[in-house]
């Protein structure tokens, strides 16, 4: 078996996840050099296919029709990368996965309209299945992305924002396309609304605990450990997990310090290690981690509906792994 369980998915669900790159590559050609030049730039990158991986399971658990599970999944990665292609633009972002982002080499224009062209493909491909149910999941799942990123651009900057915005920015924006890729999986296999639901709650649970941590990371060692840059967010004046748990315990001096550099964006080079201080003086990268176990356990139970096989245990430790990357 690989390394981790998304490795472990991977090799269970191999000749699938091939049969789902491939339409990937078919799907992303155009008469118009660019956009396959762009998008497969981006796609290249890699990443590790997590969200298709979802529906593939999914579906493979229940024994449903993997033929129409390719097509969705090939949907699912290109709403994902259309968002990442938008993402990077509005964040201003000039890497994505150690290499430069798509805007920095094609241009912040190209970016955003090929970002349309892949949501567009991803609609064709929903439409091919021709199920109003996958279709709808899908189509519902991309209005809530959208609403999530821009429930974001109006909490950044914002110290005024709680945890419960920080909460509702994630599950739109991370965790709804998680919950649709993994509901997809029943619809094709034909299942009742309980295991339908159930595996929805876990692709959304499961979002929200990979979010977290993705959040975690931005301020913490182990990412500098790996070589990747931290900081992002806290250049973004993002109003994340880790911000929001040292900001409820700061005092005058702290709150100055996170209105000068988050609120306002005025940022010195030391800042970033001093929020990483504050951070662990309030502990709130534990606080973090135990928000996202919370969302791990809320995964577990939702699983246990479904049938014990290989792919429910890769899925299950699919949860701690997800976790762990934080430590």
């Amino acid at each position: 078996m690989g390394i981790s369980p998304l490795d472990d998915l991977a090799d269970l669900l191999k000749d699938d996840m091939d049969a789902v790159n491939a339409l990937i590559l078919e799907h992303m050609q155009s008469d118009v050099p660019l956009i396959p030049q762009l998008a497969g730039y981006l796609i290249a990158a890699g990443g590790k296919r997590i969200r298709p991986l979802m529906t593939l399971a999914c579906a493979a658990l229940l024994e449903g029709d993997m033929t129409r599970a390719h097509r969705l999944a090939c949907a699912v990665e290109f709403i994902h990368t259309a968002t990442l292609l938008h993402d990077d633009v509005v964040d201003e972002s000039d890497t994505r996965r150690g290499k430069d982002s798509a805007n920095i080499i094609f241009g912040n224009e190209a970016s955003v309209l090929v970002g349309d062209f892949l949501f567009s493909r991803a609609f064709q491909l929903m439409v091919m299945d021709g199920s109003l149910e996958t279709l709808k999941t899908l189509s519902d799942a991309s209005a809530i992305i959208a609403e999530g990123e821009v429930l974001q651009l109006s909490t950044q900057n914002n110290l005024e924002t709680t945890l419960d915005d920080y909460l509702s920015v994630i599950s739109g924006k991370t965790a709804a396309l998680f919950a649709a890729a993994c509901e997809v999986g029943p619809i094709i296999a034909g299942q009742p609304g309980d295991i339908r639901a159930a595996l929805r709650t876990y692709g959304q649970a499961l979002g929200m605990a990979f979010q977290i941590t993705d959040d975690i990371l931005d301020y913490s060692a182990v990412q500098e450990q790996l070589g990747k840059t931290t900081g992002d967010d806290f250049r973004e004046g993002k109003m994340t997990a880790p911000v929001l748990y040292a900001l409820e315990k700061s005092d005058s001096e702290e709150q100055s310090f996170w209105m000068r550099t988050l609120g306002h964006r005025q940022q010195k080079e030391e800042d970033l290690a001093q929020a990483q201080i504050l951070i662990q003086k309030h502990n709130a990268l534990d606080s973090s981690i135990a928000l996202a176990r919370r969302y791990g356990d809320e995964a577990r139970t939702a699983l246990a509906a479904t049938p014990d096989t290989q792919i429910k245990t890769a899925l299950t430790a699919l949860i701690d792994f997800t976790i762990d990357r934080a430590y």
